[in-house]
């Protein structure tokens, strides 16, 4: 008979502390601390795929940009011309570009325009 675990062991660990923030749930140290998920180029099959979502966000709209293959600093720099073409905020998080408001069909048009191969995603 198997023992079921209780508390956070049964949670899988410990995923953020008040002393150092998020933790890594594999080595179990602070994120920026973390060796075992060095920030390197994401997996994707290089279509970027943009889409509009307002979901957890309090109904306000953002255009989103994932499946970019490209260096953490290449996608900064892509957001930051994205963002000065739109003349709107927005950034990146976790491999996303986020561009505030509705621009998703400036954006694909754009991201064409530089060579990207694109597809308008969700609604």
């Amino acid at each position: 008979m198997v023992k079921s675990t209780q508390g956070l062991a049964g949670l899988g660990g410990l995923v953020y502390s008040t002393e150092s923030g998020r933790t890594c749930p594999r080595c179990r140290a602070a994120i920026a601390d973390c060796v075992c998920a060095q920030p390197g180029i994401p997996e994707g099959d290089g279509i970027a795929r943009v889409r509009r979502e307002t979901k957890g966000r309090g109904g306000k709209t953002v255009t989103t940009v994932s499946g970019l293959c490209l260096a953490p600093d290449d996608l900064k720099r892509l957001a930051k011309e994205l963002k000065a073409r739109c003349g709107c905020g927005g950034g990146v998080k976790e491999g996303v570009i986020e561009i505030q408001g509705d621009k998703a069909d400036f954006v694909c048009n754009w991201l064409i325009g530089q060579g990207y191969q694109t597809k308008r995603a969700g609604g």
